[in-house]
């Protein structure tokens, strides 16, 4: 009897079913920088992965690249009993599309979804950009490691799919490869439109693109910063919530800004030895990354990278020149570091994952009183919500109280002129919902 049930045991014991804070340490512990290391080594041994190369050898170019990240996705869903759904997701760029696509091209992102037993529909997303360049971004036969820009990005991604992959959760994440990126965002664009036209409910994406570098080109060596950038409100919304804005507030509380704040506060409170610093703008200075095609259709997205870029290390040929040695080469990488951004995504991943629907529907009032009064839509599996509100030069939600499981809160005394105000939905476990800024008013 005693063999007979061991077998099951093991069974039962490899997924873990438990939702608690131990599980959120757990998970961090459990990410590895070797394995992270050992990614990183075999998508720069792909000599190239420049959107345009070569897509049949088996041994260089980016057809070898993503059937090798299509491979580790399906034998990491081997190991949990098949949990991820592994395909590629695709679309079609003519030659001249822009100046960077010098002859047609199918870009191919490779996605791994983890599918939620509560809410399938409701996914949590977090990427990498597959692809690499040198300095001139039509070249796309000379070696282009790309080790730091992305793929410490891509094998964080597959690092933290290891490790997810061995919990359920209510909601589903997805892992995902995305192609095109130094082309012209193109991979997320077409994952985006995938997203658009099946109906999913992204709650947001976590872009990371360059997660392994701690020295930076102005001379500061940091393996605790890293930057979340993040644009203040989306792209989609109306001329009628345009003009509220003006009286009711709102200018750096959209969904993405309400995104970064919640990566900002779950990695203070499990991971207090990092500093996330929350970057007020869309992503770098007049520069790109692939969360801006998922904002673009209405959707939160952030980018999570590096705080210290060092841009001789960044789409340049390897070379040697007035003794700087330029080149995104194996051992600029710090795997360790990468190790800790990767653990950032994988706790806010589950944290996401394991919590209610946020509310769909939040109203202010409390106009000329002396209380603020909040009312809001009940979240399906919501045990209670949290009320939390903020100086208005604040960047972080600083003052909250739990209120169990009502729809309806005066917070007396704290006048409603002087504070911004959200409520996010609380699981029975204590995982939160992002916070939902007001989307209505009521007067008395």
């Amino acid at each position: 009897m005693k063999n007979y049930l061991l077998p099951l045991l093991l069974m039962v014991t490899s997924v873990s079913l438990a939702q608690s804070s131990k599980d959120i340490y757990d998970i961090i512990d459990a990410v590895s920088a070797d394995r992270i290391r050992a990614d990183v080594t075999t998508l720069v041994g792909f000599g190239t992965r420049h959107t345009l190369s070569d897509t049949t050898s088996n041994t260089r170019g980016i057809g070898a690249a993503r059937r090798w990240i299509k491979s580790e996705f399906e034998s990491i869903s081997d190991s949990c009993e098949d949990c991820l759904e592994v395909f590629y997701q695709k679309g079609f760029v003519p030659k001249g599309d822009n100046q960077r696509i010098v002859k047609d091209v199918m870009v191919v992102n490779v996605v791994a979804v983890q599918k939620g037993t509560r809410y399938p529909n409701r996914y949590i997303i977090m990427s990498g950009d597959i692809d690499s360049r040198v300095s001139d971004p039509t070249n796309f036969t000379d070696d282009s490691p790309g080790a730091n820009d992305n793929a410490s990005g891509m094998a964080g991604t597959i690092e933290a799919a290891r490790v997810l992959s061995k919990y359920k959760f209510e909601n589903s994440i997805i892992y995902v490869g995305l192609s095109g990126e130094e082309q012209g965002l193109y991979g997320g664009k077409f994952l985006a439109e995938y997203a658009k036209e099946q109906g999913w409910d992204v709650m947001g994406i976590l872009n990371n693109d360059m997660i392994g570098n701690i020295r930076g080109v102005d001379g500061v060596v940091s393996n605790r910063d890293f930057r979340i950038f993040s644009e203040p409100v989306p792209p989609t919304e109306t001329d009628r919530q345009r003009a509220a804005r003006r009286f009711y507030g709102g200018e750096v509380d959209g969904i993405s800004r309400q995104l970064a704040r919640y990566v900002h506060k779950t990695t203070k409170t499990y991971m207090p030895e990092m500093n996330p610093m929350m970057i007020y703008r869309l992503d770098r200075f007049g520069r790109g990354g692939h969360h801006r095609p998922f904002n673009d259709q209405g959707f939160a997205g952030v980018r999570i990278m590096e705080a210290h870029e060092n841009y001789t290390q960044q789409h340049q040929d390897i070379r040697v020149e007035d003794g700087i040695a330029y080149g995104d080469v194996l051992e600029h990488v710090n795997f360790e570091y990468a190790a800790k951004l990767t653990a950032v995504n994988a706790i806010n991943l589950a944290s996401i994952a394991w919590a209610p629907p946020a509310p769909a529907e939040v109203q202010i009032g409390g106009i000329v009183e002396p209380s603020a009064i909040l009312k809001w839509s009940r979240s399906e599996g919501a045990a209670g919500y949290k009320i939390y509100w903020r100086d208005t030069t604040s960047p972080t939600w600083d003052h909250y109280r739990y209120v169990g499981d009502v729809d309806e809160i005066t917070l007396e005394g704290i006048v409603i002129d002087n504070f911004f105000f959200g409520v996010a939905a609380v699981s029975d476990n204590g995982f939160e919902s992002p916070v939902v800024f007001p989307n209505g008013i009521f007067r008395n």
